[in-house]
């Protein structure tokens, strides 16, 4: 099973979208899907997720992502490391993106993943069109609320909590 995904955002934080291929042998589906107020970072890793989410049964994948912040987090160890500190950089310091980063971990656990980074914009044929659909995701109509988003952006103001 191949997996391409990328993220887009209309400014950052902006409108965003995702996009996502999924492929296993001569079988294709496409996926994609936005958000009103988010960041890129938000939508390379929802795009990653809504990748593995989509698998019916344990697989053994190769995840293709523009993204460093994703694919370093995974083969650098970094996600191992910030589970250990209770899902915290360091002491003291906020994960940024907590709630995208514990799921992808849940949506990880079933399958083996090999994860790659391919370089964005240079011609590579399933990452053009999956920025393709991650622009059409931050475009278009049907865009949805970024609960995590919101949240974290209160969090960064010294608000309360929107959301237990």
């Amino acid at each position: 099973m191949e997996i391409f995904t990328d993220g887009a955002c209309r400014g950052n934080p902006g409108p965003g979208g995702y996009g996502v291929i999924l492929r296993s042998g001569s079988h294709c589906r496409e996926l994609n899907g936005g958000f009103f107020r988010t960041t890129n970072n938000r939508m390379e890793l929802f795009a990653a997720i809504v990748g593995l989410e989509s698998l019916k049964r344990p697989c053994r994948v190769e995840l293709f992502s523009d993204s460093k912040y994703l694919v370093h987090a995974l083969t650098r160890g970094w996600l191992r490391r910030w589970k250990a500190l209770g899902w915290r950089r360091g002491k003291g310091q906020r994960l940024r993106n907590e709630d995208l980063w514990k799921r992808l971990d849940i949506a990880r656990q079933p399958h083996e993943v090999s994860w790659q980074w391919v370089k964005g914009h240079a011609g590579h044929a399933e990452n053009e069109r999956c920025d393709l659909l991650a622009v059409e995701g931050a475009d278009g109509s049907g865009q949805e609320e970024d609960e995590g988003y919101l949240r974290e952006e209160r969090l960064d103001e010294g608000g309360p909590e929107l959301f237990g």
